[in-house]
């Protein structure tokens, strides 16, 4: 019932927020081009927030030993995957409009590329042959170390500079007003896809533990 809800929340406010990207939120100086903004940034904060829940449900799988925070760290790695590509990609033909290069060594999109490796490397891990338990002790150790890339992610412009603005000259950038309602209503509408596709997985996932201890049952 959750999952059915989020769903339509998420039908509803993404067709609020394309809206609002096409006809409300004014054209920008760069051109239409600029309208990728608001579907890469909120797949950028919505990949990190995945990796921060993989991190948190990592920690309380070694202090509780409960699968189910083993199943909430792996579907929210998937997530973390799929948006960090994403973002990725919309950044790429971003950056070509803009700057004229698909991809620039900077430091922000470097330790971005580096993050996507790690979880890509996570999610490889996760299908590995191998003890179940043992498995998810690994996957857990994993999941909290590889958490050290995203705050050098989040904070790569104000450490070392980049073509990215940092925090400070965002809130100086002299976006309209519009453009940041547009912003935030794309944070919200991308958090309800998120939150509605984690815990549909999430419910998946532990229905495939229970069939696959049947199966084992039964052989036995």
């Amino acid at each position: 019932m959750k999952v059915k809800v989020l769903t339509a929340l998420a039908v509803l406010a993404i067709l609020v927020h394309q809206y609002m990207i096409w006809f409300y939120a004014p054209i920008a100086q760069s051109g239409p081009v600029q309208k990728i903004f608001y579907m890469h940034l909120p797949c950028s904060w919505w990949a990190l927030m995945s990796f921060f829940v993989v991190f948190v449900s990592s920690i309380l799988y070694l202090f509780k030993r409960d699968d189910k925070y083993d199943r909430i760290a792996g579907g929210a790695a998937e997530l973390g995957v799929l948006f960090a590509t994403l973002a990725l990609a919309t950044g790429s033909v971003w950056a070509r409009a803009e700057w004229g290069h698909w991809w620039i060594w900077d430091p922000k999109l470097t330790t971005a590329l580096i993050m996507w490796y790690v979880y890509a490397a996570y999610l490889v891990l996760r299908v590995t042959p191998m003890g179940r338990d043992r498995k998810a002790l690994v996957c857990a150790v994993l999941g909290i170390v590889a958490f050290l890339d995203v705050p050098l992610v989040f904070f790569a412009a104000k450490l070392w500079g980049s073509a990215h603005p940092d925090g400070v000259a965002r809130q100086s950038s002299g976006m309209a007003v519009k453009m940041w309602h547009t912003v935030f209503a794309g944070l919200i509408a991308f958090g309800f896809v998120w939150g509605s596709i984690l815990l549909a997985r999430v419910k998946q996932l532990g229905r495939q533990a229970e069939l696959e201890a049947k199966l084992v049952w039964d052989e036995e």
